[in-house]
């Protein structure tokens, strides 16, 4: 998976109508005049800047993988556990907010080709944002749940 999404995105870039490319960047596809298209300059910087936020969320997915790792090992209230998955809902809260950004500079740069005055800056927050921010905030709070979980587990062996 870790391979294969940035392939598919990549691939998706290349095929995509430029009203899809648009869409991606808040951007209606009258922005673009009719008589002309996306260079693939735009195509290339636009892609780059789009995958950012993808880049991020993987660097999370993989924190996540070795957590379960740990978990499939039973070892669950372990400091590493808890770590990886702060790791991944800070990962995943930075995707978050890096899908923001590049939305707006991918607007930009989808647009630049037109005639002044016709360029456009789009900003959107979505609720796929706001799920994804909340989501992070939920991964963060079972991962201190965990390390709670952890310093008793520590503590009663200091017992035995």
């Amino acid at each position: 998976m870790l391979v294969l999404l940035p392939v598919a995105f990549a691939a998706y870039w290349v095929v995509a109508s430029d009203a899809q490319l648009l869409a991606l960047s808040q951007l209606p596809a009258q922005v673009i005049p009719s008589v002309a298209s996306l260079a693939p300059w735009q195509r290339l910087v636009g892609g780059v800047v789009m995958a950012v936020p993808l880049g991020l969320l993987l660097v999370g997915v993989w924190h996540a993988q070795r957590c379960f790792a740990r978990f499939a090992q039973g070892q669950v209230f372990t400091a590493e556990a808890t770590a990886r998955l702060r790791r991944f809902a800070g990962w995943v809260a930075a995707a978050a907010l890096g899908a923001l950004l590049a939305g707006v500079v991918a607007s930009v740069v989808l647009t630049w080709n037109n005639p002044p005055g016709q360029r456009h800056l789009a900003i959107g927050i979505g609720s796929d944002h706001v799920f994804t921010l909340f989501f992070a905030g939920l991964v963060w709070l079972m991962a201190a749940v965990i390390g709670e979980g952890q310093a008793l587990a520590e503590e009663n062996q200091g017992f035995v």
